[in-house]
């Protein structure tokens, strides 16, 4: 029988305590990483079935050796060069002077000396990359400018990591009995990172070509594995972090044709590994020791959050962000993050401060990690309703026998059509970057909003033979076609539908042509995979065309009798059409318009 203090038993009480925390907490919204926090803390603290929090800690540190690694890939010349002003620039800003002002708070208040006061200030300066993330996910703000600029600062942070870790070595107490050959350090140093440079450049991809001609996937892992540990371990020889080591390396081979593959290998060790640093974390969080600050840490957390917040927010609009976004910016990164946990116990092991200090730190930032979502929606009372960029409203010249409202990425395709064809196109767009941009590439668009009557007339939509509707979002859309319809019935209208409810919609709305935005393009998709295959050119036509007819068959019967009508055209069907909406726990109805259970994806 298994022993609760054997290896074994230990090893599935991680494993167990992981899949249902991680689970829990993603259910609540939290994130996956306080999930990992909160197993650690009942399985050490609460419950003491694990008391080898510091074995596990320094083994699980490879997690974080991992994820240098895998940020080291991600690091592309070209995506850094774009983003150059937000990262280079806002990003080392913000750090340091969020490090320098939380520093100075921590030694006024005595929380440690000047060198852990220093590690204190910098290590609450980041932020956690996924909680952000996470928020501008769900809340479909990734690409947008704001949270393109959050991604920024977040860019950064994580590579201000490695010289954090190398600054905790510089300050550890042990640093001033050997300072008597500081150049010899000094010059190893630079000679280890210079032969890593080199490594990476003229050894690693020829090594990996050699690996891939075998057709050995597991020598390919191991090969994967090899270099990120060999690497952290040189930079460790020489007195360096072995976070930085594994970081250059991925650097390293940020452009290798082997850079997807060597991710892919990785990703299921730097996971699990990040995954038991987190328990392992809160394994070695002393909770006697929080209980007996509680009236410290309760104040101090919004009060770091505060000072963070209110930085963020000043440095985004020196940067040229409008109020809005630097508002969804202070509160989308005021909280403490992931690598906080990391240079508070590395400065807890170089002696800089003491475990219960560094358990205070890892409650707070915790804290701020669990209030985050909060924050982020609280955001929203702040703000003036200044959601975009405003340019001047000049439609001069405006006028012509098409005008067309929204030009992403659809309208654009459909424009060079028109224009091609010969017919004069007025585009109307809200959105300053995409003017900006259409302008580079000679189109001639007027910025305005096409669901306001005043600029739907001074666009011209009363010369207008046909007014095109292609704008992404359905409620947007269907603001538009309400009011023209009400406002100018006679105008001819051409929409992009989202998809076939949209679709059903628009036509009760009498417009004259909808097409919804992936119907061709997965129509001519599939026809040009049947031919891949082996099928004529003629055969896929055919199939395409068949299933062409059979949707608009499918599409008129429900527009008159309602959306689950005409299910037995689909016995003599030979496919199995796609779902209609995200799958859910109920009654679904596909593309054909069938009804089917589904389970939630």
């Amino acid at each position: 029988m298994t022993s609760p203090d054997s290896l074994f038993f230990q090893v599935l009480l991680l494993l167990g305590g992981a899949v249902i925390a991680a689970t829990v907490f993603k259910k609540l919204g939290l994130g996956t990483v306080l999930g990992y926090l909160a197993a650690g803390i009942v399985i050490g603290p609460i419950m003491h079935s694990i008391m080898e929090a510091e074995e596990v800690l320094s083994f699980a540190e490879f997690g974080v050796v991992f994820l240098l690694f895998v940020i080291g890939l991600e690091l592309n010349p070209s995506r850094l060069w774009q983003m150059r002003g937000d990262v280079f620039a806002l990003g080392p800003v913000q750090v340091v002077l969020t490090g320098l002002v939380l520093t100075a708070l921590a030694y006024f208040a005595n929380v440690a000396g000047w060198r852990g006061s220093l590690i204190i200030g910098f290590g609450l300066a980041l932020s956690s990359t996924a909680f952000a993330l996470q928020i501008l996910n769900d809340d479909g703000d990734m690409n947008s400018r704001y949270g393109q600029r959050s991604f920024s600062v977040l860019l950064f942070q994580d590579l201000a990591i490695v010289p954090l870790l190398a600054l905790i070595t510089i300050l550890s107490p042990g640093t001033n009995e050997a300072a008597a050959t500081p150049l010899l350090d000094f010059a190893t140093a630079v000679g280890a990172v210079g032969a890593m440079v080199l490594a990476g450049r003229y050894l690693l991809t020829p090594m990996f070509q050699v690996i891939a001609r075998t057709g050995a996937r597991e020598v390919m892992i191991a090969a994967a594995l090899l270099v990120v540990l060999g690497s952290a371990a040189a930079m460790q020889a020489v007195g360096l972090s072995m976070a930085m080591g594994a970081f250059l390396s991925g650097v390293m081979l940020a452009e290798s044709s082997y850079r997807h593959e060597l991710e892919a290998d990785i990703e299921p060790f730097r996971g699990l590994l990040l995954a038991l640093f987190f328990m392992a974390v809160g394994l070695s969080l002393e909770v006697d020791v929080i209980l007996d600050n509680i009236l410290f840490i309760l104040p101090a957390v919004p009060v770091f959050m505060a000072v963070k917040a209110l930085i963020v927010y000043g440095l985004c609009r020196l940067w040229g962000s409008p109020h809005d976004d630097a508002v969804r910016i202070a509160f989308l990164l005021p909280q403490g993050g992931e690598f906080g946990f990391v240079l508070f116990t590395t400065a807890t092991a170089a002696g800089l401060f003491s475990s219960a200090t560094a358990s205070l730190l890892i409650a707070g930032v915790t804290l701020s990690m669990a209030l985050t979502p909060f924050g982020a929606a609280l955001s929203k009372r702040f703000m003036s309703g200044e959601t975009r960029e405003e340019l001047e409203e000049d439609f001069d010249g405006a006028g012509a026998d098409v005008l067309m409202i929204g030009f992403s990425r659809f309208g654009q395709i459909a424009a060079q059509i028109l224009l091609a064809g010969g017919s004069a196109v007025t585009v109307i767009d809200d959105s300053a970057d995409r003017i900006r941009q259409a302008a580079s590439f000679g189109f001639r668009i007027y910025f305005g909003d096409g669901t306001r009557r005043d600029v739907l007339i001074a666009s011209g939509i009363e010369k207008a033979k046909i007014v095109a509707v292609t704008t992404q979002k359905r409620e947007t859309t269907d603001r538009i076609v309400d009011l023209i319809r009400s406002e100018f019935p006679d105008v001819r209208l051409f929409v992009r539908s989202y998809d076939r409810l949209h679709s059903l919609s628009l036509r009760d709305r009498d417009v004259e042509y909808e097409l919804r935005e992936t119907l061709e393009s997965g129509l001519l998709f599939g026809r040009r995979t049947l031919e891949g295959l082996g099928m004529t050119e003629s055969d896929a036509y055919e199939i395409g065309e068949d299933i062409r007819k059979r949707d608009e068959e499918r599409l008129q019967i429900q527009a008159v009798q309602g959306l689950g009508a005409g299910r037995e055209m689909l016995f003599n069907s030979p496919v199995r059409p796609e779902p209609l909406i995200k799958p859910k726990r109920a009654t679904v109805v596909d593309e054909m318009g069938s009804e089917q259970a589904a389970e939630t994806t």
